[in-house]
């Protein structure tokens, strides 16, 4: 069994590194220079868009998906009717949308925060007397990590954005004051069959994952996000691995976005579950049985971002476990986390301290 993946990313060398021990393999498509995938299986080096790479990719492979959601759909429908392509194009068409991936939330009755399109200033003025203030303007496209959004206090700020985004399509959403943000991750195979990991509470700074525990222990919250999960994927027909970014306010969940591929938010399942989310995309795609997502414990990850501490190769804390990614160090660039897993939270939570510790001692 031969698996293409288009992007070469972290994601990617992960996928590959569950592919070995399942005795798949893997190939993938990207530019980049030094790709962190080449650890993990031949890396065609052409554009993703390429059409002779793709037909190469879709020839040599039983089936192709994807680790990031700006891949080319076209790109996509282009090898569609030669090789399966899943997660499906469609997911990837409305996930790279934030109008769409409103619109489809609204015709799944999922709760989300209040949004409107914009297209003009005016409608930004619209926006801002329809939904109140605080509201975020946010590119509709190519937005992730905290990138292409502005903050509206006041209505001095409202110009300001408008000039900071526009010639982008823009979209409005209501600013909340949630409680704290949780993923869930599901994963859907080709017959049919579903599971939902336990929800992952998740910490961000500047628009980047920090850090993420699991499993929350919240059962009138897991029912939501089974509903919602279980919506999307019926809806969309999916196969593969989804991500659901949720806010949670009270005792509701609301939800933001969703990733149709496996999330940086899941990383901890690859010691912290019995058959973590890279595994268990895998099995959808080509159609195996899914392996149990339930927790090992109590998991916590956290990002390394920007570089790699020289003491997080010497940690001797338990239940604990590196993962660089071999990319060289960049600010706000994702090079690695790092996995503790401890039987309680207490002491899952002391572990992470102890990591956190150990990272800032120069």
């Amino acid at each position: 069994m031969r698996i293409g993946i288009i992007g070469a990313g972290q994601l990617g060398q992960m996928l590959g590194f569950a592919g070995r021990g399942m005795g798949i393999e893997c190939q993938f498509l990207d530019p980049s220079d030094a790709p962190p995938a080449a650890d993990a299986g031949e890396v065609i080096r052409r554009p993703f868009d390429d059409p002779a790479a793709l037909a190469e990719l879709a020839g040599s492979c039983d089936v192709v998906t994807y680790e990031f959601e700006n891949v080319p759909v076209d790109a996509l429908l282009g090898i569609a009717d030669r090789v399966p392509v899943l997660p499906p194009p469609e997911a990837l068409h409305i996930a790279q949308d934030r109008l769409n991936e409103k619109r489809l939330f609204d015709e799944l009755s999922i709760p989300l925060p209040r949004y409107r399109r914009v297209d003009s200033l005016d409608d930004l003025y619209a926006a801002v007397d329809s939904i109140g203030l605080p509201l975020v303007l946010k590119t509709r496209r190519f937005g992730y990590d905290g990138k292409g959004q502005y903050r509206v206090t006041t209505r001095d700020d409202i110009e300001a954005a408008w000039r900071e985004l526009a010639g982008a399509a823009l979209i409005a959403e209501e600013w909340l004051d949630f409680d704290y943000e949780v993923s869930a991750i599901g994963v859907r195979s080709a017959g049919g069959d579903y599971l939902m990991y336990p929800l992952t509470q998740n910490e961000h700074s500047a628009g980047i994952l920090r850090r993420s525990r699991a499993p929350v222990v919240a059962p009138d919250l897991e029912e939501q996000a089974q509903t919602y999960m279980s919506a999307l994927l019926t809806r969309l027909d999916y196969v593969g691995v989804l991500a659901l970014e949720l806010f949670v306010v009270g005792d509701r969940l609301l939800a933001n976005e969703f990733a149709p591929r496996v999330h940086n938010s899941g990383h901890w399942t690859i010691e912290g579950a019995e058959t973590s989310q890279f595994e268990n995309h895998l099995r959808a795609i080509t159609n195996r049985p899914l392996g149990s997502a339930a927790c090992r414990g109590h998991a916590g990850m956290i990002n390394l971002i920007g570089e790699i501490p020289e003491t997080a190769g010497k940690l001797s804390i338990p239940g604990c476990w590196l993962h660089a990614y071999g990319k060289s160090p960049r600010e706000g660039r994702k090079l690695g986390h790092i996995t503790v897993v401890a039987e309680s939270a207490p002491e899952r939570d002391q572990r992470l301290q102890q990591v956190e510790v150990a990272l800032s001692k120069v």
